[in-house]
């Protein structure tokens, strides 16, 4: 088995409700994560009761897709 060639330094900070930063490499301003939409309504949330954000799973399939 080879040595592990890169271990990412990322720090994620939690934010009130849905909401979070990420403070990835490479990265001078932190990522936003959050909620909107049909996600949002399916954890329950009021229109305008948040501030929406793209969800983790909308830069997983972007990531996936690039």
């Amino acid at each position: 088995m080879s040595d592990v060639v890169y271990r990412p330094e990322i720090h994620i900070e939690r934010l009130p409700g849905s909401v979070r930063k990420a403070h990835l490499p490479a990265e001078q301003a932190p990522v936003v994560f959050g909620t909107h939409g049909a996600v949002a309504e399916h954890y329950g949330r009021a229109p305008g009761t948040y501030e929406p954000h793209a969800t983790t799973i909308d830069y997983v399939i972007a990531a996936a897709g690039g």
